[in-house]
């Protein structure tokens, strides 16, 4: 089969090539084989190339996380059927991703795909949405009326968190650079656009809530903007640490949280039970369904173009999700 492999360390170009007749994997206890469809593209795949990524295997290495496909293989204890079209994990962190004719994957996170959605925006669906839910629904307990801050809010993640904030009934402000993505981010239904570039970011937070600040943060940058959320956080507000597109984690400062009572929380969608996905997933699709959620794919590639793929990830400025369709 054909599979995209990163083979050392740095820009997608210059690590990745094409190798046409890569063995098709073998699936474990409690893996599948999917023959790919489409595969979403995030930051992890670039930083897989960059070598940056936590969960980075050894090089050569077939990156991409997120996948759409057919089942052809199930191993023992896999709770899905051959033949059925799933939305699922890869097993990248294996080093067999989704940048291939087929791609090993996590048979707890292979859910079903609606008819009537397209691939491209079903491999795109999983990781955003599943991880918006753990965060808000699930860690955060986010409350009709509540105000939500959503940070980096016009990427896939970031798209995601808007949208599921304002099907929860929530008031969300968004924090998205430039004109561009302020108005993708209104489009979404965010009631407030802020710019981090505008002005002190804590200041303009308050003056949107009249003082109180927000209930729940959902930090998809770190660094700074994590910090200057903690100075807009209202008392027993949540702040979700969820990514760190700045480069580095916020640095929560114990003293500053004691004192005005609120709680940082970890999100990732993780070490949940298949009942537990089951249900999110069928609340995420009830939600689609009505129309309250939608997959922004701004761009779709070849699969001979993957590596550009993620050059044009390592640019910036995509408005939601960069999607590969490989067959």
């Amino acid at each position: 089969m054909r599979a995209w492999q990163i083979t050392g360390q740095g820009e997608p170009r210059a690590v990745m090539s094409l190798v046409a007749d890569k063995p098709l994997p073998e699936p474990g206890p409690g893996q599948i084989r999917l023959r790919v469809t489409a595969s979403g593209v995030g930051l992890p795949d670039l930083l897989m190339c960059r070598g940056t990524y936590p969960l980075t295997p050894p090089a050569p290495f077939t990156p991409g996380q997120e996948a759409a496909g057919v089942v052809t293989a199930a191993g023992p204890g896999a709770p899905v059927e051959i033949g059925e079209r799933v939305m699922t994990v890869s097993g990248f962190f294996l080093g067999h991703g989704a940048f291939a004719d087929e791609c090993l994957a996590v048979a707890d996170f292979a859910l079903p795909v609606p008819d009537a959605m397209p691939d491209v925006e079903a491999a795109c669906f999983v990781i955003p949405f599943h991880t918006a839910w753990v965060g808000l629904a699930q860690r955060a307990r986010l409350q009709p009326g509540e105000t939500l801050l959503v940070l980096g809010a016009a990427g896939g993640s970031g798209s995601a968190a808007v949208q599921l904030g304002k099907a929860l009934g929530a008031r969300v402000i968004a924090v998205a650079r430039g004109e561009e993505k302020r108005a993708f981010c209104a489009e979404l239904g965010a009631d407030r656009v802020l710019d981090p570039a505008a002005g002190e970011l804590a200041e303009a937070v308050r003056s949107a809530t009249e003082g109180r600040g927000a209930d729940v943060v959902y930090d998809l940058v770190g660094g700074d903007s994590f910090e200057s959320a903690t100075r807009c956080i209202a008392h027993e507000g949540r702040l979700l640490a969820v990514g760190f597109a700045s480069g580095r984690w916020g640095r929560p400062d114990l003293g500053h949280l004691v004192a005005h009572n609120y709680s940082v929380l970890g999100v990732v969608p993780s070490g949940y039970d298949r009942a537990f996905k089951e249900s999110a997933h069928a609340a995420l699709l009830d939600h689609w369904r009505a129309g309250r959620l939608r997959v922004p794919v701004a761009a779709r590639f070849p699969f001979s173009a993957a590596p550009d793929a993620l050059e044009r990830v390592a640019a910036g400025g995509v408005l939601g999700k960069i999607a590969i369709e490989i067959s």
